[in-house]
């Protein structure tokens, strides 16, 4: 068996996927990315617990620094909802869109962390050689993410219009209710429906994993030669300052167009 020392790029890159990924039974159909499932599931309950110790230190009273953030991002999030949702967004979607933003933030601001650092005093110590920092740099976060949104948009769709209303609206909109323009309404709205999710995963795992593969190339410019450093280091530095933008951007981008499949799910056509 060949070493890692040995493998050939392709191989390489293989075997990095694959070392952290558990099969589910016989085949390889079913398997769980154990390194994106753990980061995923810690970072979200390490951001929910922060944010629920404010909130139940919170006074009426001056604010301190770490309350004064909370409820700014909470009037932000507030403030995005009322603009495109028009009914009671405190019971859910507000809710769900503050959770949404946090979690992918927190996901994708991994990334800031020094991958060398992370793995010299966190994973090594812990008998760790291969981990992905980055949950959302992994299509399967990405697509359960927006998998899971995609299921509520299903439900709140079935809520609102019954489940008779929901399968009339799939074959009379958006071309109208005449019975030889059924095929066409029912053709576009599945195409939608399989659009949402596609386009809603793609756009975060697609940015975030070439914000990884950037800052890869840029060490292996530094490993080339002394001018190789000066030029990855100048590189580095410019494109650490883009993907400050592309981290945020990506996690309220998500958020948005959750919030705006789910509103789409409360109104007919």
């Amino acid at each position: 068996m060949a070493t890692e020392g040995t493998l050939s790029p392709s191989e390489y890159i293989t075997h990095h996927l694959t070392f952290n990924t558990k099969a589910i039974g016989e085949g390889a159909f079913w398997a769980i990315n154990i390194d994106s499932l753990v980061m995923g599931v810690l970072l979200g309950i390490i951001s929910m617990a922060l944010i629920w110790m404010v909130a139940r230190k919170a006074t009426a009273g001056v604010p301190s620094k770490g309350q004064a953030f909370v409820e700014l991002m909470f009037g932000f999030i507030d403030d995005q909802v009322k603009n495109i949702f028009h009914g009671d967004r405190h019971a859910f979607i507000a809710p769900a869109a503050l959770t949404v933003f946090i979690w992918v933030l927190v996901m994708n601001s991994m990334d800031f962390l020094p991958i060398d650092v992370m793995a010299h005093f966190i994973y090594a110590p812990l008998g760790i050689h291969e981990w992905r920092s980055v949950p959302t740099s992994d299509i399967n976060t990405t697509f359960a993410l927006a998998i899971a949104v995609w299921i509520l948009m299903i439900y709140f769709g079935i809520k609102v219009k019954g489940f008779g209303g929901w399968i009339h609206e799939l074959f009379t909109a958006p071309f109208g209710s005449k019975v030889w323009v059924w095929p066409a309404n029912f053709l576009f709205n599945i195409i939608e429906y399989i659009s949402k999710p596609l386009s809603h995963s793609l756009r975060l795992f697609g940015n975030m994993y070439a914000g990884e593969v950037i800052f890869l190339l840029l060490g292996l410019l530094a490993s080339t030669s002394v001018t190789g450093v000066f030029f990855g280091a100048l590189l580095g530095a410019g494109w650490s300052i883009f993907h400050i933008l592309i981290v945020g951007l990506q996690a309220f981008v998500f958020m948005m167009l959750t919030v705006v499949y789910l509103s789409m799910a409360h109104e007919g056509h």
